[in-house]
Formats: structure tokens, C-alpha cells, sequence
């Protein structure tokens, strides 16, 4: 299942947390390894059987608890591009009345090699514009990360770097289907202990 968007808006509920998945809209970047992020998003989704997305916040949400009785969750992908993911995570971040140590990003991350997925709260931005544009917008970097791992090619050319991760990935499907299960997996892991040391 798909976060396709359905025009509507009305009030929107309080939630534990946001899981904001990077990436950039429209065919042209489906598949790319800059779309991890919301391959990620779309997997958990549908794992907690979330409602269709509609379209909100400069982006794509669906909203609801991950399992009876579970934790709240709002899932968004932002519309805006990569570079402007902050002004869709903001307003988002506002309306549902998150604190920014309850907001997971799942991104990609040049620096993990591919098919590794690390959690991590807080930390440098590591030249991601996705991520700095979250930083400035909702006002500090000290929000989860669960960074997917696209690797590196043999290059530090900017125009060979961008053309890598605006591609499409050249590993085997079963990999990269793996990859976004193990990033899924590493979201729900995180919630799970977060909720275990509340008690």
C-alpha cells in the first residue's frame, strides 16, 4: 500500500510520535536511493495497517496507533522536495503536538554502507539538505534518525554523488527490499524501547 493522497482535512489528534520519511515526489524519483526514506515510510504503513494518506501539511499523512491499545503515530511524506522537507515536518510537527525527541526521520545516508540501517538521536547533518532543512524549521537537530544506508560511489565529483543518489539502486530487489524492512524494523525497535523506559 501506497501513501496516496486524498483531499480532506478536518481536526487531527494528538500523537506519540512522527515518523517523517525523506524523499522527493512525483515518477521521476521513485525507486531512487534519495527515496529510501519513503520507501521506509510506505513499509511501516502498511505494517500498521494505517489509513489511506491524504494530503496535509505540504505533504502526504495518515495517522493512527500501531497495534490495539498501541502508540499513536502519524506518518508523513513530505511534497515540498528534499531540500524544503522542514516547512511539510513543522506544521505537521505543530498539529499533532509532538515534541522533537518523539519525531523519527528515516532517511538516506551516503555515509552507511549499503544495507546497513543505524539509529541514532541527534548529531551532525552531514551535508544532507533534507535534514537541514528539518534542523532549521523545526528548530534544532535533536530528533531521531534512522539512517538507511545508500553507500558511496568511488567519487567525490558533486555531479557524480548527486546523479548516485538521485539513481536508482543497482543492488538486487531482495536487498533493497531487506534494507527497507530493516529500517522499518529499526523504527519499530526504537518506539518499543522508548515506550520500555517510560515505564
Amino acid at each position: 500500500m501506497r501513501l496516496r493522497g486524498k483531499r480532506g482535512r478536518g481536526s487531527t489528534a494528538p500523537a506519540d510520535w512522527l515518523i517523517v520519511g525523506l524523499g522527493n515526489p512525483g515518477t521521476r524519483y521513485a525507486g531512487t536511493r534519495h527515496n529510501a526514506g519513503f520507501e521506509a515510510a510506505n513499509l511501516l504503513a502498511q505494517r500498521w495497517d494505517l489509513p489511506k494518506a491524504k494530503k496535509q501539511f505540504n505533504g502526504l499523512v495518515t495517522e493512527g496507533r500501531i497495534s490495539p491499545g498501541g502508540p499513536r503515530v502519524a506518518v508523513l511524506l513530505p511534497q515540498t522536495f528534499m531540500n524544503d522537507s522542514g516547512r511539510s515536518a513543522s506544521p505537521a510537527r505543530g498539529a499533532f503536538g509532538v515534541p522533537l525527541d518523539r519525531i523519527i526521520v528515516l532517511h538516506d545516508e551516503l555515509d552507511v554502507p549499503f544495507g546497513e540501517v543505524r539509529a541514532r538521536l541527534g548529531g551532525g547533518l552531514a551535508g544532507h539538505n533534507g535534514l537541514k532543512s528539518l534542523s532549521r524549521e523545526l528548530g534544532g537537530p535533536d530528533f531521531h534518525r534512522i539512517r538507511i544506508g545508500v553507500g558511496r560511489p568511488d567519487s567525490t565529483d558533486a555531479n557524480l554523488v548527486s546523479a548516485y543518489v538521485l539513481g536508482a539502486f543497482s543492488e538486487p530487489k531482495a536487498e533493497v527490499a531487506k534494507l527497507f524492512e530493516d529500517a522499518a524494523r529499526a523504527t519499530e525497535d526504537l518506539i518499543a524501547a522508548t515506550a520500555v523506559e517510560a515505564e
